[in-house]
């Protein structure tokens, strides 16, 4: 696609309402000026943090995973590690002020590689030595505008115990790859971003 396709096909935002707004989350209202002229809404869309999802397995190949409720889907499921990447605090020393939509504001956020160790050191007690960066993409282009971080770790070995956040209830697993592929093909393992990030993690070898 050329700059001048892009320019035809892009919508102008003419009014926002923020209806959600906090530390955690910016849900909006919206309307826009289709490339038509027309204006068209309402349309809703949401910031958030970036997050990071890891496949990672263990020195005999074994693939980790954790099990845990999803309120989303009132549910639990079967996925890889994985977790926001976390707001640190602004050279003044304040707390949250980070504008998600322009980036502003004196806060900033941690490295996804940084966030992707400490994640998986977290939610499972693992540590490797071998990353590789496998994808960055849109999380939900349709509605939001963060980012999915995929990382794949290899030769995992376990350093410690779980350091869980208060609100974190997960279990630890290790599935072969076709235990993996099973899962997948039954609906098993349920997360959209993480059944990619395996098929990213298997394309590699």
């Amino acid at each position: 696609m050329t700059e001048d396709d892009r320019r035809e096909l892009l919508w102008e935002e003419v009014s926002t309402e923020h209806i959600v707004r906090d530390e955690w989350i910016d849900f909006r209202r919206c309307a826009y000026r289709l490339p038509d002229g027309t204006v068209s809404g309402p349309f809703y869309a949401y910031s958030r943090r970036d997050y990071v999802v890891i496949a990672a397995s263990d020195c005999e190949g074994k693939y980790l995973c954790v099990r845990q409720f999803r309120h989303g889907i009132g549910d639990v499921t079967t996925e890889f590690p994985a977790g926001g990447l976390e707001r640190l605090k602004g050279a003044d020393g304040s707390g949250p002020r980070f504008d998600y939509r322009t980036g502003g504001g004196d806060d900033f956020f941690e490295d996804a590689l940084k966030a992707a160790k400490r994640e998986l050191l977290e939610e499972t007690g693992y540590a490797s030595e071998e990353w590789t960066h496998l994808l960055t993409i849109p999380s939900h282009a349709t509605i939001a505008d963060n980012y999915v971080h995929v990382y794949m770790a290899r030769n995992c070995r376990r350093v410690g115990g779980q350091k869980l956040d208060e609100t974190e209830f997960l279990n630890v697993e290790l599935h072969t790859a076709g235990e993996i592929e099973e899962m997948i093909a039954a609906g098993g393992f349920q997360q959209a971003v993480h059944v990619m990030a395996y098929l990213l993690a298997k394309e590699k070898g």
